[in-house]
């Protein structure tokens, strides 16, 4: 949970829904902060796992499930923080980041391999063809299955994608501040006996955070 808190005042006891606009907003950006906080974290440990135990922040086997299986997770969140369902990010909000190189055309192409790692019908790993084995006379002696794989993500790639979302994170991060602010100036308007019956949020004790919390920072991926 994240929560805004007026200067010294006692931490508050009870949590209430407020189900306005403004809070929907938040949420919305709340989930796509998470998003990318979850590719961060994909990023740093393939880093790892493809530049030796050296290279990141946690010692990650360079097993090519794992490699895998880590890129999928950083793809397909990336691109999830872009949905039109949730309006939170949109590819302009790429040309605002300040960063070296075409981040559009980089967007693009990970839209793309979203499309490749997630398909329902196409191995992702590798591409397949059939062959027909001869004997020296000429006649057919068996059939071979050749596999052809496809190359892994490679680390500078990974690293590219960790400072796109290093930076997007700040953007969210600045925006959810805001929204912050109109939840709490639509909840001042609200009398205590209307806040009251508002529903009850029930949290669990480990469940608690502060809005410092967020600031997550990208390790040695943005490097």
């Amino acid at each position: 949970m994240t929560e805004t808190q007026q200067g010294s005042a006692p931490a508050p006891t009870t949590v209430r829904k407020i189900d306005i606009p403004e809070s929907g907003e938040l949420a919305q950006l709340a989930g796509v902060f998470d998003d990318l906080q979850y590719v961060l974290r994909c990023c740093e440990h393939l880093v790892t796992a493809l530049g030796g135990p050296e290279a990141g922040p946690v010692q990650v086997d360079s097993d090519p499930a794992l490699v895998e299986a880590l890129w999928t997770g950083a793809v397909i969140g990336y691109v999830r923080c872009f949905s039109g369902r949730a309006a939170v990010l949109t590819r302009d909000d790429l040309g605002s980041l300040e960063l070296e190189g075409d981040v559009g055309e980089f967007h693009e192409m990970v839209s793309k391999l979203r499309d490749h790692y997630a398909s329902r019908h196409v191995n992702p790993r590798e591409s397949y063809s059939i062959g027909v084995a001869q004997s020296n006379d000429g006649e057919p002696r068996g059939v071979a299955v050749v596999s052809t794989p496809r190359p892994l993500v490679d680390e500078t790639t990974v690293r590219l994608l960790g400072r796109v979302a290093y930076a997007l994170s700040g953007l969210v991060d600045a925006r959810m501040q805001k929204a912050q602010n109109d939840v709490l100036g639509v909840a001042h308007e609200m009398t205590p006996a209307q806040l009251a019956q508002l529903p009850l949020v029930h949290l669990a004790d480990d469940a608690e955070a502060t809005g410092e919390d967020r600031a997550d920072g990208p390790g040695d991926t943005a490097g």
